[in-house]
């Protein structure tokens, strides 16, 4: 027996390999098949079942595609109602691949088809378990993601979940490893942990949601405290993941197309798609089409583009650096993103050569800015997460997190500067990028973000008053 976790930082997210005596299977796969393809041709062995541990929110799943190019069924756990063949197995139900066996562990509450998978290994033993967005390390799934479907509130939810967590999860032996569906990263929990594999008993210790002596009330409070609205384009990946998609193959085809600049600037005014600007924030700052936004493919892209953009129907035209084509498509398919026109042939360099209008981000460093800035005077905008913001930010500066953009900008006052950071000039390039789109032009970008203002002598603090108002 073998076991391979598959992690794909941009996503936080662990799909799963495993294979016994000539056959395989695999758990929560990513929406590109090649990958597994060529596993299982170079391993010799025939895969049995594709496992789905619930509909998943926060990428599209590559279950459709994969049984396609094998025959192997998909399996998902109760309640689930698919709009392509699958099996909906029963609660205690086992599948067998080569010596080992899958046993289905039915753990509702982070939606109600949520499954555990527990391997049982060739000697009779429990194994591991694939916990999917139930168990987490160090964290557990939220509970608001399913209402609509349930027609439950986030409570019920939560109190599903921590029945399933007692009666499911708790009572198997404390050396059973845990393989989740995501870690530090992922919006589908709060405080996950980096570490992405633990065991039964060290999460039993850890893990402030299994604590032995924690009430159903105490768990419903502290699990649903704090829940920031889950990014846009969640719903519309549940979707997908339900009734099939485009096929990998395809989108990857419509975004491999090179458009010269006449035919990317002809697409972009009759499309009125979204340029979408995939290379470093500081060459981005030098230097971009008009109207373009930039979401770096060197960070955390897919969640980004997810959370800003939303509607994974909208039209997209791709500017990368030459040789990323392929990559910036993969993972933007990878979070629904398939209506793709194309991309510029040469990218931003064949656009400037052409001599078409550009546009650039007036963007200082940190040195720059604490010479510059005037504490109490000058607005300060830390686009930082809150729990950052928290922790240190300079003083007298706001909060603005960038995930909450679409919200904040209608308050900013055009007639009125205002410096913009966040912890290192990945997201605070992308907020000005959307700045700069929507016709704010009076504000000045810090390179570095905090991680470099830090090092300087600016006052900072942990605590500011956020009744004050932008205006």
């Amino acid at each position: 027996m073998q076991i391979e976790q598959i992690y794909t930082g941009c996503l936080a997210q662990g799909a799963y390999y495993i294979t016994s005596n000539g056959e395989a299977l695999i758990i929560d796969p990513l929406r590109e098949t090649k990958p597994y393809l060529d596993r299982l041709e170079r391993d010799g062995v025939k895969l049995k079942y594709i496992f789905e541990t619930h509909f998943h929110a926060d990428f599209v799943s590559g279950h459709v595609d994969l049984s396609k190019e094998t025959g192997a069924p998909i399996v998902y756990g109760p309640n689930a109602k698919c709009e392509f063949e699958c099996i909906s197995a029963k609660d205690g139900q086992e599948f067998e691949i080569g010596n080992i066996k899958i046993k289905v562990l039915h753990t509702p509450g982070h939606t109600m088809e949520s499954s555990t998978y527990l391997l049982i290994d060739e000697n009779g033993k429990d194994h591991a378990i694939f916990s999917g967005d139930t168990l987490f390390i160090g964290d557990v799934g939220r509970p608001d993601l399913a209402q609509k479907a349930a027609s439950m509130t986030q409570e019920q939810l939560a109190g599903i979940l921590f029945q399933s967590l007692r009666n499911k999860i708790m009572t198997l032996a404390d050396d059973v490893i845990v393989y989740p569906a995501h870690g530090a990263g992922s919006a589908c929990g709060k405080n996950m942990s980096k570490e992405t594999v633990s065991t039964i008993g060290e999460q039993k210790t850890k893990n402030y949601a299994l604590r032995a002596d924690m009430t159903e009330t105490e768990f419903i409070q502290e699990v649903t405290d704090g829940l920031l609205p889950p990014p846009a384009y969640f719903g519309m990946n549940v979707a997908m993941n339900k009734k099939g998609y485009d096929s990998f193959e395809h989108v990857l085809d419509l975004g491999m197309r090179a458009l010269s600049v006449i035919e990317f600037e002809t697409s972009a005014e009759e499309t009125g798609a979204l340029l979408l600007d995939t290379r470093k924030n500081g060459e981005f700052a030098k230097g971009f089409i008009p109207q373009s936004i930039n979401i770096g493919i060197d960070g955390d892209f897919a969640p980004w583009v997810g959370a800003l953009i939303a509607d994974v129907q909208q039209p997209i035209l791709i500017i990368c650096e030459v040789g990323k084509e392929e990559e910036t498509v993969t993972r933007l398919s990878r979070v629904g993103f398939d209506n793709l026109i194309g991309h510029l042939a040469g990218g931003y360099d064949s656009w400037q050569k052409a001599g078409k209008e550009i546009d650039v981000v007036n963007r200082i460093t940190a040195e720059q800015f604490a010479t510059e800035v005037k504490i109490g005077q000058s607005k300060v905008i830390d686009i930082r997460k809150e729990t950052e913001y928290s922790a240190e930010h300079v003083e007298d500066a706001y909060n603005k997190p960038l995930a909450l953009i679409n919200d904040w900008i209608k308050d900013v006052d055009t007639n009125e500067h205002f410096y913009l950071h966040c912890a290192g000039g990945y997201r605070s390039m992308i907020a000005a990028s959307i700045l700069e789109a929507r016709g704010f032009r009076n504000f000045t970008e810090i390179e570095g973000g905090f991680n470099a203002i830090a090092k300087t002598s600016l006052p900072k603090t942990d605590f500011i008053c956020q009744s004050k108002i932008l205006k």
